[in-house]
Parts: C-alpha cells; structure tokens; sequence
C-alpha cells in the first residue's frame, strides 16, 4: 500500500511538499484553514528579484498540484497534531506515516506600533496593503491623487525589543528596494526615500537590485528611523527622523509612509508545540533539531517542518526547503 503523509499548509511550503512526496510515489493529503490554496503568495504583486509576477508561480504550483490528483481539503484547520495524526477542529481525524508542518507565518500588526498611526492616519499603509494595490491596478493617495514623495520604513516589526520582534525578517530590505522601484515605474517624477537600520541584501541578485534602485530610479536611502508620524492640515504625512550618518535631525512631509511590516510566528504555534511536545524558538517560531543535519525534522521522531514556520524565509528558500521535508518525511514513512 502506498504510504501516506499529511502536510499541514497549502501555501509554496505546502504545494511544493505534495509535489515532491507525489513524485517519489506516496499519497500527501495537504490540509489548508483557508478555502483556497496558496497562501501569502495570494497577495503578492511581483517577485524579488526578477519581477515575476506572483501569479504565474501561484497558478503553476495549483495547477501541478491538481493535474498529480494531489488530495486537498480546504477550510480544514488543524487544532492537534501527532507523528502519525491531525485532528481538525470539526472533529475529524486524519492517518498517516509521517507529518509536514508547513504553516508558514503571520504578517506583524502595525497598529501595534501607534507612533506610525497606522489605521488612524490617512495615507500611512503596510507593504501588504501597498501589494494588494499593485495587483488592483489602483495605487493613489486616500483621495485619489497620485503621491509626489513616498517613504518607505524598514524593520517595522522586525528586530524591535519593545514589541518582542528581535528576529529579522530577512525579507523586508528587498522588498522595501522592490516595492520602491514599482513606485518609481508608477510615479518617475516621485521623491522615494526608504529609511533603514541597515540594508541586508544577502541573495542572488538582491545587491545588484539595491545599486539600481539608487542609480538607475534615483531612490534615496537614509540610514535611521522614523520616530513619530502625524496628519498634516492637507492630508499629507509628517514624519519625524534622524540621519544616523550625519547625526542631524530630519523633518519632512510625504503623501505615502510605507511600513515594511515583518513576519512573526503563528500564534497557534504554542499550542500545536505543546499538544505535541514540539520544541519552539524563543522567537515563537518552530525550533527545528538541528540547523545544519536536521533542519527539516522536529524533535519528535515522524514531525517535519517545511518553510517559514522555522524562521523567515524567500519564496526561493522555502521551495528547496520543501522538497529537503518531503524526502525526509518519505523515508521516515518507509522506515
């Protein structure tokens, strides 16, 4: 009989699991909370750092994942889980050889962070609400006017003590550099600014990206944070920092504050962690057994991880990642 692997997440992690478990000959079910498959990849525009659109990647992985007879069962959330079991939160339970955790993460509130003024102010917005614009074809001031200076604020949410974010996101620089250079394609007569703590472009191409979105677009990069924003008479968004390079104070108007929102871990992940004996992070996230020999295998025998459920990662990583979980869950369920 075939042997058969459930894999909790239909997003990239989850998609790219199945696919490869299908390929080596053993039935994945994938169990998804949300009705449909995909993801956070749902609402993405365009890719770092080629520019290929989200959708062509989303629409390839569903439609590899309906063309293997892959099983799928949406709007199923998984409230317990064991190395040979999931049990759903309508009661059923579901059997199998081995288990890929592959949940993902959730995007940080930015409300948390009330200095911004995020859903107070007009025109301040999250690089997912900017997202959500670019694929709507429909990207404006709150009145519908096109901005003339744009701000981008790195690290929102990510390596920040007061909000118990002291991880890296790793993936928000580049897509602070992305987001802005769409901008500039939109607006070329636009002031874009991105204010970092400091710039990580540690993939294949991302440095390269990050020199032509000063050379080419004209972007202005300023080290240093933004303390305090608030509305302005006409609508706009004053902003207050400081340039850590000069040690000057900064003060200026700007139609769009942008923040780069990070990821963080679930929070049924302690629940999921406890109800299995599962090792965590101190960042919330899974504690995979180790980083170097094991980083897809949990601490308990039969348990895998596949993608952002351990640590932040890019699209590209969390592809290699699961195909790395899925042998590892395969030749657990042959053993």
């Amino acid at each position: 009989m075939k042997k058969r692997i459930i894999v909790i997440g239909g997003g990239v992690a989850g998609m790219q699991t199945a696919l490869r478990l299908a390929e080596q000959g053993v039935e994945p079910v994938i169990v998804e909370k949300e009705p449909e498959l995909g993801g956070k990849l749902r609402g993405w525009h365009v890719l770092f750092p080629s520019f290929t659109p989200a959708e062509e990647v989303l629409t390839a992985l569903r439609r590899r994942v309906n063309e293997s007879g892959i099983e799928v069962l949406t709007s199923a959330e998984v409230v317990g889980l064991e190395p040979r079991s999931v049990r759903l939160a309508d009661g059923r339970e579901l059997h199998g050889d081995s288990v890929v955790v592959a949940t993902g993460f959730t995007l940080f509130d930015a409300s948390i962070k009330e200095e911004y003024g995020y859903g107070i102010y007009d025109n301040v917005l999250t690089s997912a609400d900017l997202e959500r614009m670019f694929n709507e074809g429909r990207v404006a001031r709150a009145d519908g006017t096109a901005p003339r200076r744009i701000a981008f604020l790195h690290c929102v949410g990510s390596r920040d003590e007061k909000v118990c974010q002291q991880h890296c996101s790793k993936v928000c620089c580049i897509t602070g550099v992305k987001q802005a250079m769409e901008m500039k394609k939109l607006f070329p007569e636009a002031d874009v600014f991105n204010f970092y703590m400091d710039i990580r472009m540690f993939g294949p191409g991302y440095e390269e990206m990050y020199r032509e979105a000063q050379q080419k677009y004209n972007i202005h990069f300023v080290r240093g944070r933004i303390s305090e924003a608030a509305p302005t008479i006409d609508g706009r968004v004053q902003i207050k920092a400081e340039d850590t390079l000069t040690g000057r104070p900064l003060r200026m108007s700007v139609d769009m504050l942008v923040l780069l929102i990070g990821m963080r871990a679930n929070d049924d992940n302690a629940r999921l962690a406890e109800g299995a004996g599962l090792n965590r992070a101190s960042s919330g996230f899974m504690a995979p057994r180790d980083l170097f020999l094991g980083n897809v295998c949990s601490n308990v025998g039969g348990i895998f991880y596949a993608g952002a459920v351990t640590a932040p990662k890019s699209i590209g990583e969390t592809l290699n990642e699961a195909t790395a979980a899925a042998d590892a869950a395969a030749k657990y369920a042959e053993a």
